[in-house]
């Protein structure tokens, strides 16, 4: 008999089974961040509250925390969720700034200056609302009520100012959508199921 058939058996090495980790996903902060601040915006748009809670409203949450749920999107891969929630985050943040500016005297901004800043918006609107018809229904929505409203508050700051009106009617189905968009993803989540369903994509 010989040395090594007395030798035990070596059992394999267990292979270790590297953990998932799960992230949450930064649209949720993002269209509740755009969808509050563009919903209160619109409140003080009709006349039913003053520019004081839209200001801080939109510093804090539509623009710095969809700024930082659109950066969370980057490292997720989504370019779309990543130039828009940057994207109006910044819009908010720097429309604050203007209003802020214009009340202290530091840079006066007209009706028309604002008017042309909207103009910008709505061109990066146009194309983002061709991406997010290519995605679902709900969120296609959500952007085509968003450049309809951009357009009447053009008209508005160049001369019409009932159509700032109209638009604060407008985004507010906009700003429901973008809220409706959110729990759909939260749901989602904690049903296992889809209870809010959001559509197939407009564009195929």
């Amino acid at each position: 008999m010989t040395l090594a058939s007395q030798s035990p058996p070596i059992a394999a090495a267990p292979v270790a089974t590297p953990e998932v980790t799960r992230h949450g996903n930064p649209a949720v902060v993002g269209l509740a961040g755009f969808g509050m601040a563009t919903l209160l915006l619109q409140f003080h748009n009709v006349g039913w509250v003053s520019l004081g809670p839209v200001i801080w409203l939109g510093i804090v949450f539509g623009g710095l925390a969809q700024l930082i749920a659109g950066l969370q999107e980057a490292k997720t891969g989504n370019n779309f969720g990543y130039s828009a929630f940057t994207s109006y985050g910044s819009f908010w943040i720097a429309l604050s700034l203007i209003q802020i500016a214009s009340a202290m005297d530091l840079f006066p901004v007209s009706a028309s200056d604002l008017g042309w800043f909207l103009v910008v918006w709505t061109i990066y609107t146009a194309i983002m609302t061709i991406g997010a018809m290519r995605i679902s229904a709900g969120l296609g929505l959500v952007f085509i009520t968003l450049l309809i409203g951009f357009i009447l508050l053009v008209i508005g700051h160049f001369g019409a100012p009932v159509f700032n009106v109209i638009a604060g009617y407008e985004l507010m189905i906009c700003s429901a959508l973008a809220l409706y968009v959110m729990a759909h993803t939260i749901f989602i989540d904690v049903f296992g199921y889809d209870v809010l369903p959001v559509g197939k994509p407009l564009l195929r």
